[in-house]
């Protein structure tokens, strides 16, 4: 499994709407992606125009590839692209460990 970690900084004064959006995108969209396995959303407590965005795939190809040049992508943006401040950061890692 992959996790694709997104760094989102939206503008301020936006984080109601951004809410919202974020999750609509994720449950309407993102969840129709080949290779798509869940999701975490997190907001900055410090910085409240900051989210930290991950997504569980089978395969970094599944995101890259199936995902990033399917139509869904475009969709995905129009919901949520409208809010960002800043392009997101976007990083993709492998599992080392985790505790049960």
């Amino acid at each position: 499994m992959i996790l694709e970690l997104a760094d989102i900084r939206i503008q301020p004064g936006q984080q109601a709407a951004f809410d919202e959006a974020i999750q609509r995108g994720l449950s309407t969209v993102i969840a129709r992606a080949r290779g798509f396995q869940g999701f975490k959303v997190n907001k900055g407590v410090e910085s409240p125009e900051r989210y930290i965005l991950q997504i569980f795939w089978d395969t970094l190809e599944d995101h890259t590839v199936a995902f990033r040049q399917s139509p869904l992508f475009a969709e995905w943006r129009a919901i949520v692209g409208p809010f960002f401040a800043a392009p997101p950061v976007v990083e993709h890692f492998e599992l080392l460990a985790k505790s049960n």
